[in-house]
């Protein structure tokens, strides 16, 4: 039989991971435009948040299916799905079709990128995987630095539908790479597709991430009603798995306390990195002034510095193992999140950029390390799981950080509200945006800003005690001695 093209393959690999990377950043960019386009202002948020979760829920389930049929297939079937989803998605004509699209998307990224670092992890024996997964977050810092400047180059002088369309030749271009140089043996499996499992594995996560997304705007009963599923679906889940031939999510990985302690630690450090992705240029427009544009740079060095982590991270492991790595940079995002806990409220826009070089770095060390770390704690015939398993930590911890932030940020705002009568919500609308901000008497901007600055505070605060709850999470387990260093 032939041999993989190694390079040829990874090649495909890194234009995935920089098709699917490119995708979040550049539809935020290009929103407003959309709505204004598709009159959907209401439901605009369903277009982020039903990507998120399809890509969440088949996540696992595509893991499980990359161990029993083989990688090649499944990630085939992603490229193809993400490809046909993103066509459907630049040819909508209303919102709610938009919406529809997205799932298809969404689906398709469920296997490309857990699936994409499972073959990686096939491809490269561990010392070499490292720096693979170093290059492959490297393609996420780039789409990240790219997208905004892309997405508005687009929506300028094309339209919005274009920001769809052109996941499309880079699609079919890893498609055809991955089709004829990735070889790989025949996978033969007697075991049944645990479809209970799924099933309620699905309906677990989807109700989970509606209750954290809608929780600030749902009556007590719906609340209680949704918790009340959830307990269900939890209950439902584990019996299904406990009696299935092969489970979706074999109950024996999290037993082990490391493999478990770490994938907590990816999920609660993904949520701090929406905090400050998400809010950093809020912050800049609303209290500093600046510019949409130059706003939006105020976190490309953590872009750049999640790439130097990545890379670096190998050497650190090999250095310090893994349990002190997480500690000095777990350390590092403490002190970064307490700059922006204590800076007075005009901050010059240089120290923003210094505690995202910070945070960048960490952020990326963390995050890599923590899925080599899973894929070696594990059964070589459970990578694919362990990965996925990983991908799916990260989807809920940004998900429900982003639902936990938004309700502090929203109770903040009208709390300080309350205190100015000559204040209201649709000020608060209009100081978050530098253009918007100068149709605002200019005596009730400091007042207004004074507002913005508390709840922005609140954020970070709440970053802080994540990172302290990641920190304890470092020490509840001993460090396993690795048998299999080639897998």
């Amino acid at each position: 039989m032939k041999k993989t093209n190694v390079p040829v393959v990874t090649l495909a690999i890194f234009m995935t991971t920089f098709m699917a990377a490119i995708e979040g950043t550049i539809v935020s960019t290009a929103m407003p435009t959309i709505v204004s386009d598709l009159n959907g202002l209401e439901i605009m948020n369903w277009v982020v948040s039903i990507f998120l979760f399809m890509t969440a829920v088949s996540t696992p389930l595509y893991g499980k299916l990359a161990d029993s049929i083989g990688r090649k297939p499944v990630f085939l079937f992603g490229i193809a799905l993400f490809v046909v989803g993103s066509s459907l998605c630049g040819l909508a004509q209303n919102m709610v079709e938009l919406i529809l699209f997205r799932v298809i998307q969404g689906l398709g990224s469920g296997a490309v990128q857990p699936v994409a670092i499972t073959i990686i992890a096939d491809l490269y024996t561990l010392n070499k995987r490292t720096k693979m997964l170093g290059l492959n977050s490297g393609f996420w810092g780039v789409a990240s630095v790219i997208a905004p400047l892309l997405g508005g180059f687009i929506v300028q002088h094309l339209s919005w539908h274009w920001i769809f369309y052109i996941n499309v030749p880079i699609g079919v271009i890893a498609f055809l790479l991955v089709l004829f140089y990735l070889k790989e043996p025949k996978h033969h499996t007697k075991s049944k597709l645990d479809l209970k499992g799924t099933v309620w594995l699905i309906v677990l996560l989807l109700t989970l991430m509606f209750f954290l997304q809608e929780l600030g705007s749902l009556s007590l009963w719906i609340i209680l009603a949704l918790a009340a599923l959830i307990i269900l679906a939890v209950i439902a889940f584990i019996r299904a798995e406990k009696h299935a031939d092969d489970p979706i999510m074999p109950f024996t990985m999290l037993k082990d306390r490391e493999f478990l302690a770490l994938n907590l630690i990816a999920l609660l450090i993904s949520g701090v990195v929406i905090g400050f992705e998400f809010y950093i240029p809020t912050w800049m427009q609303g209290i500093n002034g600046t510019n949409a544009f130059l706003a939006g740079f105020a976190v490309t060095p953590s872009s750049v510095m999640w790439v130097v982590g990545s890379f670096l991270i190998g050497w650190m492991l090999g250095h310090w193992g893994i349990k002190r790595t997480f500690d000095y940079m777990l350390i590092l995002l403490v002190f970064a999140d307490l700059v922006l806990v204590f800076v007075p409220i005009y901050t010059p826009f240089w120290v923003f950029c210094v505690v995202a070089a910070v945070n960048g770095f960490a952020f990326g060390a963390i995050t890599t390390a923590a899925q080599v770390r899973s894929q070696v704690l594990v059964d070589p015939k459970d990578i694919g799981v362990a990965t996925s398993f990983n991908t799916l930590m990260k989807y809920l911890g940004q998900t429900m950080m982003v639902s936990i932030y938004g309700i502090t940020f929203n109770t903040i705002v009208a709390h300080q509200l309350a205190k100015h009568s000559n204040l209201n919500q649709g000020m608060m609308n209009k100081i978050v945006s530098a253009a918007k901000a100068k149709e605002l008497a200019p005596n009730l901007i400091p007042q207004l800003r004074q507002v913005l600055f508390s709840a922005l505070k609140g954020v970070y605060v709440v970053s802080f005690v994540v990172i302290i709850i990641s920190i304890v999470l470092n020490h509840i387990y001993k460090v396993h001695k690795i048998k299999h260093s080639t897998h």
